[in-house]
């Protein structure tokens, strides 16, 4: 029998990542054989991994990284957001956005393909940081974002990392890109204009607006307070150029009713139409980028802002940790009753 010293054990630690005990029962089993001790200690972390497989991974971060005119925006899960701090699943984070960003994987099959620093695939070193870390880690998504030489990434991570964004700007610099990340980051638009919204969708929102404005107007009724107005139109693709010409024509048809001279109507009627921009365009203000009043600067959308300084949004992706994952609720009182039930017929 071979003799395990501290030496051996810190050498399969080194190169395997597992921990003290767990290298120490491996080098007994094998008599020493550190490749049959790796080997071994794979076996077990597969077979801790399966076991891990069914739970639910809903917490995590978020992995940014910028390779020449190549972005890759990245979200790795974790069962606790306290496994977000271990170093080792930061690291791993880290690694598979920058093997993302440089390798191009066309799906997530050939981005568990790449080989890591170590040597060995992305795969792998996932399923190794389960056995380690002691949760299941695991690979959701990710997004390759391409400019061009001209254009300018905006990279940024938001509240330690669960909000990863980067987006594409065309003029000013990547200074400006990166506000537009962060706006992006704080008001979660999930298309850059309306163009890409569904008419579907748009109605479906619309009548959610107008459901909630019913029953503020209930409330309202009970206090005498005059009710607000039902909203026609949401979005920018409803507003066809003959809505606009009847729009103007109902302000004109305002402004003489309340006996304003013509001469002054053209200084009234830009910032009226404005008005009827906005509050019909409310749908695309919610999740439209472009059309969103723009965080740096109030008094303006954020198209308009960019066109301000001779520039524009072309593209952007926004990750948020755990978006989409249905997380499984724990029912405390039904587990009380099932522990009481148990604990009488016993």
């Amino acid at each position: 029998m071979a003799e395990i010293t501290a030496k051996l054990v810190k050498e399969l630690r080194e190169k395997s990542g597992a921990g003290v005990m767990d290298a120490k029962k491996a080098l007994v089993e094998t008599d020493g054989d550190i490749e049959k001790a790796i080997e071994l200690l794979r076996e077990k972390g597969m077979a801790k991994a399966a076991k891990k497989a069914d739970r639910v991974a809903a917490e995590g971060l978020t992995g940014v990284y910028v390779s020449g005119n190549v972005a890759a925006v990245v979200e790795v899960n974790a069962e606790t957001d306290f496994v977000a701090k271990n170093a080792q699943f930061v690291e791993l984070v880290n690694e598979t956005a920058k093997l993302i960003a440089e390798g191009k994987p066309a799906n997530n099959e050939e981005a568990l393909a790449l080989t890591t620093a170590s040597g060995e695939t992305l795969e792998a070193a996932y399923v190794n940081a389960t056995a380690t870390i002691g949760e299941k880690i695991s690979f959701r998504r990710f997004a390759l974002v391409e400019k061009t030489d001209e254009q300018h990434f905006g990279a940024y991570q938001h509240n330690g990392g669960r909000i990863g964004v980067i987006t594409v700007v065309e003029g000013g610099d990547e200074t400006l890109a990166k506000q537009v990340s962060m706006h992006v980051a704080a008001m979660k638009p999930t298309v850059l204009s309306y163009t890409e919204l569904d008419e579907q969708f748009v109605k479906d929102e619309l009548a959610q607006l107008n459901h909630k404005i019913e029953q503020d107007n209930e409330s309202r009724a009970m206090v005498n307070k005059p009710a607000l107005p039902f909203l026609k139109y949401g979005s920018k693709a409803q507003l066809t150029d003959e809505v606009v010409a009847a729009a103007e024509e109902a302000i004109k048809a305002e402004l003489a009713a309340e006996g304003k001279p013509e001469k002054i109507w053209d200084k009234i009627i830009p910032g009226k139409m404005d008005r009827f921009m906005l509050d019909n365009t409310q749908v695309d203000q919610a999740y439209t980028l472009l059309a969103q009043v723009y965080i740096m600067d109030d008094s303006k959308t954020v198209e308009a802002y960019l066109e301000s300084v001779n520039a524009k949004a072309v593209s952007f992706v926004r990750f948020e940790v755990g978006e989409g994952i249905e997380k499984k609720a724990n029912d405390f009182e039904a587990e009380v009753a099932a522990t009481m039930a148990a604990a009488l017929n016993n």
